[in-house]
């Protein structure tokens, strides 16, 4: 029985994700597996991968063979030259955590009020009119 490391694709229709697991080559590719050893998701920025580097080991040395693009995954994240006995590449690009927003206070806002609302005002006036205009014909 041939034993792959192959990708298995999760996710909706234009959002991928998958699942780094091994599997026996006649399996269809979102069949079942045999072990998962890692995920990828190339949709983030940037592209998150987390692989198990003890067992995908275990399974390259068990005589597993990666397809393309589990290949191309595992030189990026160095287990591959690991396993060849090459020197290990640069590391990945991290993303950056979020910074948090300074408050209102720290950017020199006050907070004291500049008296009542424009629309507010507009409505007292009308309200004053209303009620001179009623006032002057009650008079007339």
């Amino acid at each position: 029985m041939a034993v792959k490391i192959k990708l298995k694709r999760l996710g909706k229709i234009r959002s991928p994700h998958y699942r780094i697991v091994v599997a026996d080559s006649r399996t269809r590719r979102d069949g079942r597996a045999i072990e998962e050893i890692g995920k990828y998701q190339p949709t983030y920025h940037p592209s998150v991968i987390e692989v198990d580097a003890d067992r995908v080991a275990y399974w390259l040395g068990v005589g597993a063979q990666p397809t393309e693009p589990v290949l191309a995954i595992l030189k990026k994240t160095g287990d591959w030259q690991k396993f060849k006995g090459e020197p290990a590449p640069a590391p990945l690009l991290v993303a950056e955590p979020k910074k948090a927003r300074p408050l209102f206070e720290a950017l020199g806002g006050d907070d004291s009020g500049k008296g009542e609302a424009i629309t507010q005002k507009k409505k007292a006036e009308k309200k004053d009119e209303a009620a001179a205009e009623s006032s002057e014909s009650t008079e007339a």
